[in-house]
């Protein structure tokens, strides 16, 4: 196999420039141009650019936005309370029940554990207090609610009353004695019209309110 000299004290002809340079200093381009070491240009990137991807922008897990239906909030027991002697507000309490203001709601007693046709929950009335009547609290039309609690003949518009109180006026009935308590065990406030979505997951109302509840007291005590 042939040797070949290393060139110490030879001379060479850069491809380039046609000057001599010595050997030694001499190197070789990717495009097998023999150049000075001064001359040496790298490949231009661009003759082999790298492939790009797409920008990741969307997920692999998603799921669509939806609007929740309205439910039922469970009202603390015995959480109405007539405000005044022949007036006829009464105040509920119901803490961070998170309803709005001026909007139309409707009152119901415990859940009853059977439904009628089409699948529609049946409800009792609240019970009977100081002069007003469960029947007309849970009246089908339901009733405007303002948030915060009602004293010294005026609305409590404080965060805290806002957020744990709300009142309404009664249709016809008044109070007897005024600051009595009532309405019984599992009454709630909700939407006028219930959806039947918890039957199609079977789910029965009562197992939900109860759920729901106790779910709701665990964030108020962890809250404290």
């Amino acid at each position: 196999m042939a040797k070949y000299a290393t060139g110490k004290y030879a001379k060479a002809i850069s491809d380039r420039s046609g000057m001599e340079f010595p050997y030694n200093e001499m190197v070789r381009e990717w495009n097998g141009s023999f150049v000075h070491v001064s001359e040496f240009e790298p490949k231009q990137p661009q003759l082999e650019p790298k492939p790009m991807n797409g920008d990741s922008i969307s997920l692999r897990n998603v799921r669509p936005d939806r609007n929740e239906n309205d439910v039922p909030y469970v009202i603390p027991e015995n959480g109405f309370e007539t405000y005044a002697s022949g007036s006829r507000i009464i105040n509920v309490t119901a803490p961070g029940h998170g309803l709005t203001n001026g909007t139309t709601y409707r009152f119901r007693g415990a859940p009853l554990a059977t439904t009628v046709a089409g699948g529609t929950f049946q409800f009792t009335n609240p019970a009977d207090f100081d002069g007003i009547t469960g029947t007309n609290i849970a009246k089908a039309a339901g009733y405007a609610i303002t948030t915060g609690l009602y004293v010294n003949d005026a609305r409590n518009t404080s965060d805290y009353s806002v957020a744990n109180f709300f009142h309404f006026t009664v249709d016809t009935d008044t109070a007897t004695i005024g600051g009595v308590k009532g309405g019984g065990v599992g009454c709630s406030v909700g939407p006028v019209t219930l959806s039947a979505w918890l039957k199609k997951f079977g789910i029965g109302l009562k197992t939900y309110l109860y759920l729901k509840n106790k779910i709701h007291i665990l964030l108020c005590m962890r809250n404290l």
